[in-house]
């Protein structure tokens, strides 16, 4: 084989693998989530997304992976002076996604300090207008005023601010402490206020409870004196409807006196004459409506 063809051969070998290298070398892959940008002679040529792709290596290059994810800006404390003249550090977040890389790769150089900056100068704007009061109890207010400028603002850079926190709000320690001690009188204020009620409530329903109790005891006895009356009369009414003889209510008076005498009644009425049916039907009547006299009479017959 002549000395030429050889080299031919070697030569074509040689640029054959290198065309191959070079078509090789060509391949990238793209993982979820991220794009590349490809830059053709220093130049935007296209964004590759998710995937197998390919590029023209000797004259395309490629910049770094830019993510696509929703991504979180914690950002350092700032000092922001209020309405008030009170100076506090604010501690904020931003969450933030690109939307297009190539806004995002060629739109601002640093773009994430950009963001940092941007939110420091809007929150001092807000907050600049509000009082100590107002930007403690306005988080929801400030959070959406910040977000909607920062998302106005980064449209230019291929970002889309999707939310913005503020983390903390730490006022001077003086302010600290005046504003703990007025928390610790409102909490013992409050205190005060549930337990003067709850004694309040606790006195009424005792004294609710002695007048229900008074109320039952009266008409205990009230129902008791009732009965007693209405035994008397019925016992009165019994002996009234039997007409008893002389002899009967005779013996009767010896009974109902033998009973006074044991019992504890001290005033007895004791007719001359038993034997007058009418004395002594009055003697039972009034023995058996009289039971704590204190004193003994005998009656005497008229004249």
């Amino acid at each position: 084989m002549p000395d030429a063809l050889i080299v031919i051969l070697v030569v074509v070998g040689i640029l054959g693998g290198t065309a191959i290298l070079l078509l090789a070398s060509g391949f990238r892959i793209v993982k979820q989530g991220t794009a590349v940008i490809v830059m053709r002679f220093g130049k935007y040529k296209r964004t590759l997304d998710t995937g197998l792709r390919w590029i023209f290596r000797p004259i395309d290059t490629t910049l770094r992976s830019i993510s696509l994810k929703e991504q979180v800006g914690d950002f350092r404390p700032q000092p922001v002076i209020t309405k008030d003249n009170v100076t506090m550090q604010i501690d904020s977040i931003v969450f933030f996604q690109v939307m297009d890389p190539k806004l995002f790769a060629f739109g601002i150089e640093r773009p994430i300090l950009a963001i940092e900056n941007l939110t420091a100068t809007t929150l001092r704007n807000i907050v600049g207008d509000l009082d100590l009061d107002e930007t403690l109890t306005s988080r929801d207010t400030i959070n959406a005023k910040i977000r909607e400028i920062l998302d106005n603002a980064t449209d230019p850079w291929g970002i889309k601010i999707n939310r913005v926190e503020l983390r903390s709000i730490l006022p001077p320690p003086g302010i600290q402490e005046s504003m703990e001690r007025q928390m610790r009188a409102e909490r013992e204020r409050r205190e005060a206020i549930l337990r003067a009620e709850g004694e309040k409530r606790s006195a009424i329903l005792v004294a609710e409870g002695e007048k229900e109790s008074a109320i039952l005891r009266a008409e205990a006895k009230k129902i008791a004196l009732l009965t007693e009356a209405e035994g008397q009369a019925q016992a009165i009414e019994r002996i009234v409807k039997a007409k008893p003889d002389t002899a009967y209510l005779t013996l009767q008076g010896y009974e109902a006196l033998k009973t006074l005498a044991d019992g504890q009644s001290t005033k007895i009425i004791v007719p001359s004459n038993l034997a007058d049916v009418a004395g002594t039907f009055t003697a039972i009547a009034e023995t058996l409506g009289i039971g704590a006299s204190t004193s003994i009479k005998k009656s005497t017959p008229k004249k």
